[in-house]
C-alpha cells in the first residue's frame, strides 16, 4: 500500500494577521506550533506548521500570514472547507469554547451520517468539526484546557468547490486511487482505503458559483501524502501521462514537492512523509525556534527583525 497516496498531507492557507493566527490555532484550537519558518519565495513572511506532537502527515494546517493582505472570498476552483476531526460527545465542548472565543460559530448539521460543526477562523477561513462514523484512534496534542477527549486528532477532510466535477473526479479516481463513496445532493464524496484517517475528498458542484480570490481566510493548496520522493516521481509521470502540467520536485526542508493545478482550478500538491520536521529540531522543541531554509541563515538577523512578534 505504500506505492499509493496516502489520504491528505497537509493543507496551506492564508492569514492576514501572523500573532491572531498564531494565537488562534495553539491557543483557542489547541494544536501544537510543530514549524516555525519563513515563506521560501519571501522570507519576509512567516509560514507556521500546526498539527499534533510529531507534525504527523494528515494532521499538518499550514499558514502563510501576509500581513495586511485583507480578505479573500471563497469560490469556485477553491479548497471551500477543512474537516477536523474530534471524538465522539465532543461538539458542545467545541461550541462553548468557540463562542467564548467571539468565534461564529454555525448550526450543528449532519452530512453522510456524520454530525458536524461548522465555524470561521479570525480571518473567516471555512473549518468544520466532525465526528466520523469510525473511530479515529490518532492521538492529539493535548494542551491546558483541550484534552484527548475533545481535541482535534487531525484531518478528517476537505471540500473542494467546482463548476463541473468530472474531470477533477478523474484525478481524485485515476491518478490517486480514490472511488467515489457517496453523494448527498451536490457534494460527492471520494475516499481512499489506502489510510484509515485524512482519507476523503468532497467535491461540490456548484455550476452557477463565482470564482474566489486568494487572500486571507481562503486556501492556498490542498497536499497529498505519499510515503518517499521515489513514489512521488512516479506520479509525476501520472499526471504528465494526463496531459497536465506539473513542477519539478521541490525540496521543501520537512518534504519534497511537486505542484500542479487540477482541471478545476485548485492547487495540489503531492508531498513526501521525509524527511520530516525533527530534521532541524528535536521533537521536544518542534516550533520553538525560528528555522530558516539554507539560502536565507545568512541574513537571520534582517530577517528576524522584520518578522512580526509572536509575543502576546
Amino acid at each position: 500500500m505504500e506505492n499509493r497516496i496516502l489520504g491528505l498531507h497537509h493543507i496551506t492557507a492564508i492569514a492576514n494577521d501572523a500573532r491572531r493566527n498564531y494565537d488562534f490555532y495553539t491557543n483557542v484550537m489547541g494544536l501544537r506550533m510543530v514549524k516555525k519558518t519563513v515563506n521560501f519565495d519571501d522570507p519576509g513572511t512567516y509560514h507556521f506548521y500546526y498539527g499534533n506532537e510529531e507534525g504527523t502527515p494528515g494532521t499538518i494546517l499550514t499558514f502563510f500570514p501576509w500581513e495586511g493582505i485583507g480578505p479573500g472570498k471563497t469560490g469556485v476552483g477553491m479548497a471551500t472547507e477543512i474537516g477536523y476531526s474530534v471524538p465522539s460527545g465532543s461538539l458542545d465542548f467545541w461550541v462553548d469554547r468557540l463562542k467564548h472565543s467571539l468565534v461564529r460559530v454555525g448550526e450543528l448539521g449532519e452530512r453522510f451520517g456524520e454530525q458536524f460543526l461548522p465555524f470561521t477562523d479570525p480571518d473567516g477561513l471555512n473549518i468544520a468539526l466532525i465526528i466520523p462514523q469510525k473511530e479515529d484512534s490518532r492521538t492529539a496534542w493535548e494542551t491546558e484546557n483541550v484534552k484527548q477527549d475533545t481535541a482535534t486528532k487531525g484531518f478528517h477532510s476537505v471540500t473542494l468547490t467546482l463548476n463541473d466535477i468530472e474531470k477533477t473526479a478523474d484525478v481524485l479516481t485515476d491518478i490517486f486511487g480514490y472511488s467515489l463513496v457517496s453523494q448527498e445532493g451536490n457534494r460527492y464524496r471520494f475516499a481512499t482505503d489506502a489510510v484509515d484517517n485524512a482519507a476523503i475528498v468532497d467535491l461540490l458542484e456548484s455550476p452557477d458559483g463565482n470564482p474566489g480570490r486568494n487572500a486571507a481566510g481562503t486556501n492556498h493548496h490542498v497536499a497529498f501524502r505519499v510515503a518517499n520522493d521515489t513514489i512521488q516521481m512516479e506520479y509525476r509521470e501520472k499526471v504528465l501521462s494526463k496531459g497536465l502540467q506539473i513542477t519539478p520536485k521541490i525540496n521543501r526542508d520537512y518534504f519534497f514537492s511537486l505542484y500542479f493545478r487540477e482541471p478545476g482550478g485548485v492547487l495540489f500538491e503531492i508531498a513526501t512523509d521525509n524527511p520530516g520536521f525533527t530534521v532541524d529540531e528535536p521533537l521536544a522543541e518542534l516550533g520553538t525556534h525560528l528555522q530558516l531554509p539554507d539560502q536565507y541563515e545568512s541574513s537571520r538577523a534582517k530577517i528576524e527583525k522584520s518578522l512580526p512578534s509572536l509575543t502576546l
